[in-house]
């Protein structure tokens, strides 16, 4: 019969934190998004650009399916693998370049009209959601408050956003960029969503929880496509955390949002050496 103690409180929770750390999880060869179904809601992909990119790598390109919202319409247009704008592709570059094998939507919000409002927003989110059944949701945009009036518009938002959350799905809202006394929505309906800034990181896959007003991380901030992905950007932040989320899922599918966002923060705690 041994006479040794048995091992301390910190001894099993030093057991458990060593199972979770970055280097352990993030550099898995298995971590690729395979299987996880994610959608961009933005402007938009450019599926030519995207998959000569892969080619450049030697890799091929898992189909990308879409659809464009307008306002006063409630089926989408068809999507034909065009962007309305660049930014949404420089969005989906960023996941892609993460996590290689996620399968990719687009929900294009600004389409042929350069313009989207909250409720063509939640559409899209619903079909997202219930149509397409993706596990992550990439939003690189914000409703400002003003534009979220009267105050049921907010509600329905959240609404949308709580039906995500309680459908496991993962949400990851930008935050406003250099705007301090600014809200922007959906980022600050912060505990059923990850809310995302930028932040000092030269590893792509470098993250931390920083708890600043209502927004609780930040990731890269640069993207490497598109003319203002140099430009440091919660834009970019966004979905850099989107395609960490993807690697996990990707190694365990079953994670519910709130598992993943708790092992983030324990892992923003021991950061990639």
């Amino acid at each position: 019969m041994s006479d040794a103690a048995p091992p301390g409180p910190s001894d099993v929770f030093d057991e458990i934190l060593a199972l979770v750390r970055p280097e352990r999880l993030l550099h898995d060869p298995r971590a690729t998004g395979e299987g996880v179904r994610v959608c961009v809601i933005d402007s938009g992909i450019e599926r030519t650009l995207l998959a000569e990119r892969f080619r450049d790598r030697g890799q091929e390109l898992q189909p990308i399916e879409g659809a464009v919202f307008v306002q006063g319409r409630a089926e989408p247009l068809p999507y034909d693998g065009r962007q309305s704008a660049p930014h949404g592709t420089t969005v989906a570059d960023i996941i892609l370049t993460l996590a290689p094998r996620v399968r990719l939507f687009s929900a294009d919000i600004f389409g042929p009209q350069g313009s989207s409002d909250a409720e063509v927003l939640i559409r899209a989110l619903h079909w997202a959601v219930d149509i397409w059944k993706c596990h992550i949701v990439n939003l690189s945009l914000g409703v400002p408050e003003q534009r979220l009036n009267p105050v049921q518009r907010r509600y329905q938002l959240l609404r949308a956003v709580e039906d995500g959350y309680f459908k496991d799905v993962l949400i990851f809202a930008a935050a406003a960029n250099e705007h301090p006394l600014t809200h922007s929505y959906p980022a600050v309906f912060a505990p059923p969503l990850l809310s995302v800034d930028k932040g000092p990181f030269d590893d792509p896959l470098g993250f931390d929880y920083a708890l600043n007003e209502r927004i609780e991380f930040r990731a890269h901030g640069r993207g490497y496509v598109g003319p203002f992905a140099s430009e440091p950007a919660t834009s970019w932040a966004a979905p850099h955390l989107a395609g960490i989320a993807a690697r996990l899922l990707s190694l365990r599918p079953g994670l519910k949002p709130f598992e993943v966002k708790t092992l983030l923060y324990w892992m923003s705690r021991h950061p990639l050496t």
